[in-house]
């Protein structure tokens, strides 16, 4: 079943044609790296899939319902009950603690209760950050601030996580580290996840990856938990058997 697709997605800045006619569906329960060059388009494609900004033609569809043609409350809306997100700044609140920064979606969205600092309760031992529940970001480190912002994505159980270079900022023990966390958060939750990530390493904990160039998907590996329609990937799929 496919949770997040998208149909024949361009987008143009100016005149620069950064995505042209993207065709994509993801399965629910898939964890997908998108990966490519610098300029690929493949932040434009994350930003695009999650509803931070709008093609300049096609459609994107979560659950069957097309997100692209949302208004701004609506996209807000959803931002905060299905989609999670995770940046490779972790755009923690400075002035908030570690829990007030987990539960920060639901200030955003209405009151918080006992249930929500449960599940916040929850999520902090789960990825070993209980911890640091009084803490601020500027006393923890990259690794926990990371660790953060990922239970802030999960607080919501979103059906889809989208992070741009999650552990772009980290060195490569922590990095190894929140890669693992991923893998087994989609193991054991079965949640979605699409990453954007410049390491051919980090690309390999996903069960599908997808290479972008010049704003066209040019190949796809792994399983089959994501189909594109690209007549290019049903030729290098053709060429594979």
């Amino acid at each position: 079943m496919a949770v997040l697709k998208c149909e024949n997605l361009s987008k143009k800045f100016g005149e620069h044609l950064v995505l042209d006619d993207v065709s994509l569906e993801i399965q629910k329960g898939s964890f997908v790296s998108i990966v490519g060059a610098s300029g690929s388009g493949k932040s434009t494609l994350l930003t695009i899939l999650g509803g931070i900004d709008k093609p300049t033609s096609g459609r994107v569809m979560l659950d069957d319902k097309e997100i692209s043609s949302m208004t701004e409350k609506e996209l807000a809306n959803l931002r905060r009950t299905k989609l999670g997100f995770v940046f490779q700044f972790f755009n923690l609140a400075p002035y908030l603690t570690a829990e007030e920064n987990v539960l920060l979606p639901i200030m955003l969205s209405g009151k918080i209760t006992d249930e929500h600092r449960a599940r916040a309760k929850e999520l902090m031992e789960y990825l070993g950050i209980a911890e640091l529940k009084d803490k601020l970001p500027s006393k923890m480190s990259g690794g926990e601030q990371q660790r953060i912002a990922i239970a802030r994505g999960l607080i919501i159980n979103p059906e889809v996580i989208l992070l741009d270079e999650p552990t772009g900022n980290l060195d490569s023990k922590n990095s190894e580290e929140i890669m693992n966390l991923l893998k087994r958060i989609n193991d054991e939750f079965n949640t979605t996840i699409v990453q954007v990530t410049h390491s051919d390493h980090n690309a390999r904990f996903a069960n599908v990856i997808i290479t972008i160039k010049d704003g066209k998907i040019v190949d796809i590996t792994g399983d089959t938990m994501v189909e594109s329609n690209q007549e290019v990937v049903l030729e290098n799929e053709i060429e594979k058997a």
